[in-house]
């Protein structure tokens, strides 16, 4: 029922524009695998072979740290509601830190996002749709806003407090690099 394909067409990206929440896994050789949900409207397809996404503060960075370790990187879709779908694209990615040259370019695609860290850059290898015939079905009610109100009361200098206490390192040791470059290392 699966079936491959070397690049995202006008029917996946109708789908995954549809989506409201997506799931991101990372790992390294040695890590452990890293599974995160995202949602907050932070996915852009930049064209059929390339998305990016916005990554906001969280309690762990674990994504950031295993990209820059080793690039692989899924992401995966599903249909919760509608045709059943699951839509996963897997390729290699970059981690783009705010003081990077493509930030601004790449930030401007998104709306302000509190507690925006990191972009993901992520070029595909390869595309796969399977038939999500066991996904159940679930309404999407509103987005938490949750996230967004604990940025904005942290502040600019609260979030970085936050990076260099709890962002800097994955749950292996593994370095962010979050706060490097404005620290001159």
């Amino acid at each position: 029922m699966a079936q491959r394909y070397d690049e995202l067409s006008d029917t996946h990206i109708q789908f995954i524009a549809k989506q409201k929440i997506f799931f991101v896994g990372t790992a390294t050789a040695e890590s452990r695998v890293n599974v995160s949900p995202k949602g907050m409207d932070s996915l852009r397809v930049l064209g059929p072979r390339r998305v990016v996404w916005l990554n906001v503060t969280g309690s762990g960075n674990e994504t950031s740290a295993h990209v820059q370790q080793d690039s692989r990187m899924t992401l995966m879709f599903c249909a919760f509601e509608g045709p059943p779908m699951i839509l996963r694209l897997y390729g290699a990615a970059t981690v783009v830190h705010q003081q990077d040259a493509a930030w601004r370019e790449l930030v401007s695609r998104f709306p302000p996002l509190p507690g925006a860290r990191q972009i993901f850059d992520l070029t595909l290898d390869l595309v796969q749709t399977s038939c999500g015939l066991a996904v159940p079905y679930f309404s999407h009610t509103g987005d938490r806003e949750l996230l967004n109100e604990w940025a904005c009361k942290k502040g600019e200098e609260g979030l970085r407090q936050y990076w260099q206490e709890k962002n800097q390192l994955s749950l292996d040791g593994i370095p962010t690099h979050i706060l490097d470059l404005e620290e001159g290392r």
